[in-house]
């Protein structure tokens, strides 16, 4: 079965959940605060945080901002080669029953990068810092759910994007040990 018939099958089953969270977007609070809140995913806040941990915490959080930037380097390259051989369209393109709650970054929808960065990068994080989990648990999950209301994703276009972002992680720590 090609692929894109594989996607069509499950874009049938996803529609009515994405439309249930899109209909967010027509309240211009909510489409405000997850249009920011994706844009603080597009990196801005994963930036910054690699810039500010090795102030918060000494030159020992080099290591794992160093981790977390190699990371993403590789999370980049492989959504993006990922994007562009799986071809699946967005949802507020395929569906016009979406609002489309921000610009997109691309035409493709699988897997979600932010959704990859924000779960491997927190994961990262949370290995050398802990209790940093009060703040970056609930913006990756934020960032994850921004995806679908603003009709950008599919659910199974951030599920994948975690459990690459999530793999991805693990095994950098296999590399580093």
């Amino acid at each position: 079965m090609r692929m894109q018939t594989v996607f069509d099958y499950m874009d049938t089953y996803e529609l009515k959940f994405c439309e249930v969270l899109n209909r967010g977007c027509r309240r211009w609070t909510i489409r405000k605060f997850f249009a920011a809140i994706s844009r603080l995913g597009d990196g801005i806040f994963w930036y910054a945080l690699m810039l500010l941990l090795p102030l918060m915490y000494g030159s020992a959080a080099l290591a794992a901002s160093l981790h977390m930037a190699f990371v993403g380097a590789t999370g980049f390259a492989l959504y993006k080669y990922l994007k562009e051989h799986l071809v699946r369209q967005r949802p507020y393109i395929t569906r016009g029953t979406l609002t489309l709650g921000t610009a997109p970054l691309d035409v493709y929808s699988f897997p979600s990068g932010h959704t990859l960065h924000a779960v491997s990068f927190t994961l990262i994080a949370l290995s050398y810092f802990p209790k940093l989990g009060w703040i970056l648990i609930p913006f990756a999950t934020l960032v994850a759910l921004s995806r679908v209301i603003l009709g950008l994703h599919y659910p199974t276009d951030v599920l994948a994007g975690a459990l690459i972002g999530a793999l991805l992680a693990r095994l950098s720590f296999v590399l580093v040990a």
